[in-house]
């Protein structure tokens, strides 16, 4: 029985000094303007809501979703966010493309985490993204107006959804979202 799990750890470390020995020696792709294998999109994306649930406080959103908090929150997003995860009028967002991995697109494909996982995300950023902390230059309001306003991008009452289409000339149910 020793043997089989002295086997087995020699295995692991073969395998770890193996993947470390080809990363070092640079058969790993680096460039950004290719596709994430499945593999890897899956593997990133468990690990970042890995770590979201153990480091993110669970907190809820101070700011009320009126209608004003909810239309400053898309004013925020035109300026800060909007270039690389999708404008409101509903072109593609190409700069956002050019990331490894690509930055979603949140007004075409919203997400679907709860308010904290958000807020925590944008306040601090993603790690090898290309996603900057944005805590020391949007306040926390604002930065919770942004999270109430992606939140809700699929169901926004109707006075934020003519501002919308007045503002950028696009019915927001005509561009993919919801109603």
């Amino acid at each position: 029985m020793s043997k089989f799990i002295l086997g087995i750890i020699f295995t692991l470390v073969v395998l770890a000094v193996g993947g470390l020995a080809i990363a070092m020696m640079g058969f790993i792709p680096s460039n950004a303007d290719a596709n994430p294998p499945g593999w890897e999109q899956h593997l990133a994306n468990t690990a970042l809501d890995a770590s979201m649930e153990r480091r993110a406080p669970r907190v809820s959103n101070p700011v009320p979703p009126t209608d004003d908090n909810l239309i400053d929150g898309m004013k925020i997003y035109t300026m800060n966010c909007a270039e690389c995860h999708g404008t409101l009028d509903g072109k593609p967002n190409s700069f956002g493309a050019t990331f490894y991995p690509p930055a979603p697109n949140l007004v075409l494909n919203p997400l679907d985490d709860p308010e904290w996982h958000t807020f925590y995300c944008v306040r601090t950023g993603v790690r090898y993204t290309g996603m900057p902390a944005w805590g020391k230059t949007l306040s926390e309001q604002d930065i919770w107006k942004v999270t109430a306003f992606l939140s809700r991008i699929e169901k926004l009452p109707p006075t934020v959804q003519d501002y919308w289409k007045k503002t950028f000339g696009v019915d927001p149910a005509e561009k993919g979202t919801k109603n």
